[in-house]
């Protein structure tokens, strides 16, 4: 018999809880609707629902969100590269030990191919009226981070075709919770005519009404709770009738003090973060059109502590002064929010030479910059440690002496230039070591407590 059943969904709401008070009222009241007609309601989020940005967070290590999440009443969630590569191991296995939904990530291992006890590869929904809902996930393929982290990540593409076809007999529909971005979804439907729908995340993609590729239907909701997807699905004999849409936050009605939702959460976190570094006998000033004092001990920080020849980063990255006095875990984290880690990247001299003299150029300062872990608004000028530029005379000296071009030297800088087109010469380097989980600020910290000695 014929059967409707709704699906509403979220992706990459990166903890920018500003419209959660209208997603969460919206959700309830529509689950109650549907509910009251007699039919089935799922709700999923697709992964970086958390980002340890916010300080809420980062307080909590996201578990704050999995609370949030409850509040959603989610059927299911899968995790994003937030979730999975920015918490240390402990963090991450213990994310979910709170929640009230389903955790599917099919391509999440333990070492030596174990599952851990709060994934699951897949679920099989049964409807009132015993249709059966096939639900697996995958996200996106950062293999080697995960591996830093004590995780083992499986090819998804792989980890896919064994769960779709452990569904394809057993279920009435099959869907795909996808952190894997709009290309490599594309290609999920190519690969996998079984399956009936993909909901989308990773590149913050949206289709106001779905995009059939093929017999599959992909739906995406874009970033920051922008939208919220929703899927009207009638179950009978294949073809299914799948109709996607989206609802704008922005046209919902607006509640009661949903603006203190945002404060109460910064508030929380910052008690969370209220922790002692050191303490400043004078202010610490930060500049992006020019070298400043938090910029460079930043910089000299990350030579140390990666125990490099020499450093760079840009100045973009710091985003507040340190004021005089107390210093504490939440100034450090306002300061340097992002999820960035620091990395080695071996260059001989002659590339070395050539990222500095391009890192000289005009044109750095008010680029603006978006993804790769970076949280603030431009790139800035770039700051060296060990390194000094004659630029008139395209020289450059690490540790005084002449750069020699086909010396081997160990760059430390952030892992975002590994990712990014900016300086090719260190994306391409053979030889790279992250140094993970942590990120710039602990490096900042341990720096900081190094003036209390």
């Amino acid at each position: 018999m014929k059967e409707k059943i709704h699906i509403y969904h979220t992706n990459d709401l990166h903890s920018h809880f500003e419209n959660w008070p209208k997603i969460r009222s919206f959700l309830a009241e529509r689950k109650a609707i549907h509910e009251s007609a007699g039919e089935d309601v799922f709700i999923f989020d697709c992964g970086d629902f958390m980002d340890r940005w916010h300080p809420f967070t980062e307080g909590s290590m996201g578990k704050g969100n999995t609370q949030i999440l409850n509040e959603g009443h989610y059927s299911a969630v899968t995790i994003g590269n937030n979730e999975g590569i920015t918490l240390p191991f402990q963090d991450l296995d213990g994310l979910y030990e709170k929640a009230n939904f389903d955790v599917i990530v099919a391509n999440l291992y333990l070492p030596h191919y174990k599952r851990p006890k709060w994934v699951q590869p897949y679920v099989i929904y049964e409807t009132k009226h015993g249709h059966k809902i096939g639900v697996t996930a995958v996200t996106t393929y950062y293999q080697k981070l995960y591996e830093l982290l004590g995780w083992e990540l499986t090819e998804p593409f792989t980890e896919l075709e064994m769960q779709i076809n452990r569904l394809k007999d057993e279920t009435d529909m099959i869907i795909v919770l996808s952190h894997l971005g709009i290309h490599d979804d594309e290609k999920i439907a190519e690969l996998f005519p079984k399956v009936d729908l993909i909901l989308g995340a990773h590149t913050h993609h949206f289709f106001h009404e779905g995009n059939k590729v093929h017999h599959t239907m992909m739906a995406a909701a874009g970033k920051y709770g922008r939208f919220v997807g929703y899927v009207d699905v009638e179950l009978k004999e294949k073809p299914l009738m799948i109709q996607p849409k989206l609802f704008e936050t922005d046209s919902l009605p607006s509640l009661e003090n949903e603006v203190n939702f945002g404060y109460e959460l910064e508030s929380i976190g910052k008690k969370q973060l209220d922790s002692r570094v050191t303490y400043l006998h004078n202010t610490l000033e930060f500049s992006w059109d020019k070298p400043s004092a938090l910029a460079n001990l930043l910089c000299e920080a990350l030579q140390e502590w990666c125990k490099a020849d020499c450093a760079l980063i840009n100045s973009g990255l710091v985003l507040t002064q340190l004021q005089k006095g107390y210093v504490t875990k939440y100034d450090i984290h306002q300061m340097l929010p992002h999820p960035i880690n620091p990395c080695n990247v071996e260059l001989t001299g002659a590339q070395l030479k050539e990222v500095l003299l391009h890192a000289e150029e005009d044109g750095w300062s008010d680029l603006e910059v978006i993804g790769l872990g970076f949280r603030g608004s431009v790139m800035g000028v770039f700051v060296y440690s060990g390194i000094e530029i004659e630029k008139n005379e395209q020289q450059v000296f690490i540790n005084g002496t002449l750069i020699d071009p086909v010396k081997t030297y160990t760059l430390a800088t952030t892992d975002m230039f590994t990712f990014g087109r900016f300086f090719p010469e260190i994306r391409r380097s053979e030889v790279k070591h992250y140094f993970m989980p942590e990120f710039l600020r602990d490096i900042m910290e341990w720096k900081l407590g190094q003036m209390n000695d």
